[in-house]
């Protein structure tokens, strides 16, 4: 088989993962609604005893036994429910790393069939940026953040990559003249490792601005109620942030100011994708500092992290799409 084939074959094992994270979606959704009706069994009041609600028997004898129930007895879940929610968050789990594994070899089969790195357009930034973001939703998945998360978190990775394989794709082949420099490694590399702990955080800030107004309507029920403590979720959004922006700063625009200069004789030109670059460092230098000096925790801050992660997608796709520049070949 050439490379050329085993690059074609690689938008097929790519689907594959779809249908897998599909699965694991589905497992993790039924995770969430088994442990939802686990709190709903424990915070409802136990039945009271057939006997005392209709009034049978009077004296000693008319009392419910010890431990038999009543209106102050603990709730009962019913038999078997929690085994089978941790049953099925580990499938959910074994999906979701199974599909990592099938993205990860769709993405490096692309990448030995074209002879580079798999990055260079974007459809390949899609499939890569999205294993990212799985590989670091792994590394949270055993935690109680991590299983509120994971709804989201899979079904993002899902519509991503749904949407590279079928209006993104392009088939193999060589990279634009532009591109064609080992700078691409380390320049598109760090902004597609930054995309993924982006993404990541925020979906996280989006579930926290969730849980602050749930807990502060006083809610016990519903989707809010589910969700981890809102400073549970801000502390996870604001260390994926801390992590991601140095990157970006590093990758994207210091290396890329480099690249620039080497390519086309200058270190910056008002490009638009240089802008929107730039525009999304000051985004989340903004939140970082607002969260450093002026202690903008919670719903305040999230807003800004998501407002941050708006510039990111708009510079994936928005400058790509509609407009014309030394980056409009498809790629970050």
């Amino acid at each position: 088989m050439d490379l050329d084939a085993v690059a074609e074959w690689s938008r097929y094992v790519v689907s594959l993962a779809v249908f897998a994270y599909l699965a694991a979606w589905l497992a993790f959704c039924a995770e969430a609604g088994q442990r939802s009706r686990i709190r709903r069994a424990l915070e409802a009041p136990a039945a009271a005893p057939a006997a005392e609600l209709v009034g049978v028997g009077t004296g000693a004898d008319s009392r419910p036994a010890a431990g038999s129930g009543g209106a102050d007895a603990p709730a009962r879940v019913p038999d078997g429910l929690t085994e089978r929610a941790d049953r099925t968050g580990r499938t959910g789990r074994a999906l979701l790393v199974l599909a990592t594994v099938v993205l990860a070899a769709g993405v490096v089969m692309r990448g030995v069939g074209t002879g580079r790195t798999p990055w260079g357009n974007m459809y390949e930034f899609s499939i890569t940026g999205a294993l990212v973001a799985s590989v670091v939703f792994l590394v949270l998945a055993r935690t109680v953040v991590g299983r509120a998360v994971a709804v989201w978190a899979v079904l993002l990775i899902f519509v991503t990559l749904g949407l590279a394989v079928t209006l993104l794709y392009v088939p193999p082949g060589p990279l634009v003249p532009a591109l064609r420099s080992y700078w691409l490694v380390v320049h598109v590399g760090a902004a597609v490792v930054a995309f993924g702990l982006f993404t990541v955080s925020a979906v996280t800030s989006a579930l926290q601005i969730v849980s602050e107004r749930s807990a502060k309507r006083g809610r016990t029920t519903g989707f809010g109620a589910s969700l981890p403590d809102s400073g549970t979720l801000d502390r996870l959004s604001y260390r994926l942030t801390a992590i991601a922006f140095p990157i970006w700063t590093f990758g994207p625009l210091i290396l890329g100011a480099i690249w620039a200069e080497v390519s086309w004789g200058r270190y910056w030109g008002w490009d638009p994708k240089e802008v929107w670059a730039l525009i999304t460092w000051l985004a989340y230098a903004a939140y970082l500092h607002a969260r450093a000096t002026a202690g903008w925790k919670g719903s305040k801050a999230s807003v800004v992290s998501l407002v941050g992660y708006g510039t990111v997608l708009f510079s994936y796709f928005g400058v790509n799409i509609f407009f014309n520049g030394l980056h409009s070949y498809g790629g970050l």
